[in-house]
């Protein structure tokens, strides 16, 4: 579908015509300049890479700058592909958050906050399996048995354990477009986004 790259500036509140305070996430979407198109004789489906924010020369590899230098754009620091355009686009065509103008509801990924190593209350919202009496200090967030012991006598996969928490590709949908400002390429969302501040986000049709 088509989308856009951007990125995440924050949260802030907006008064709806009712005079409901609506809690709403502010994205700079774009500009985003066309940098390959691909197609089905050639790669073997239809798609447009699209690169967001510049970067330095001396910060690219000799193979990226021959990528941009063949779209005669200066080097990007994000890239990703989209689909279902509607407009042709050429190499060096310039996207801009216009795209959703007349468009009620997006969806939005985003790579959630990292929380580093979690125990099961914090990263599935266990309740704690212990008693808190006769002396119990320490096991009052202990996840409990994880298994049989006889039979079958291993771990079943999928098991819910202590572990890495956040950093995951997390993916919104139907997120409502409350304004578009386009001289300033922001997109104004009703709700939160995944992600911290300033943290590249996918905005999709």
């Amino acid at each position: 579908m088509p989308g856009l790259l951007g990125k995440k500036i924050g949260m802030t509140s907006v008064f709806s015509a009712d005079g409901k305070n609506v809690p709403c996430t502010v994205v700079e979407v774009g500009p985003c300049v066309v940098t390959q198109i691909k197609t089905i004789e050639k790669d073997g489906y239809e798609a447009i890479q699209l690169g967001y924010m510049d970067k330095k020369e001396k910060h690219t590899t000799q193979a990226e700058l021959g990528h941009f230098k063949k779209a005669s754009v200066t080097p990007k620091r994000h890239l990703a592909e989209f689909k279902g355009f509607e407009e042709e686009y050429k190499l060096g065509d310039e996207i801009t958050v216009d795209l959703f103008s007349n468009s009620k509801f997006v969806d939005v990924v985003g790579t959630s906050k990292g929380k580093g190593f979690q125990g099961v209350v914090k990263r599935h919202g266990f309740g704690g399996v212990q008693q808190t009496t006769h002396g119990q200090h320490n096991r009052l967030r202990a996840p409990g048995s994880i298994g049989a012991c006889s039979y079958p006598a291993k771990v079943f996969k999928g098991m819910r354990m202590a572990g890495r928490m956040g950093g995951e590709s997390v993916t919104i949908q139907n997120l409502q477009v409350l304004k578009v400002i386009p001289e300033n390429n922001l997109l104004i969302l009703k709700g939160s986004l995944p992600g911290a501040k300033g943290s590249i986000v996918i905005v999709n049709k």
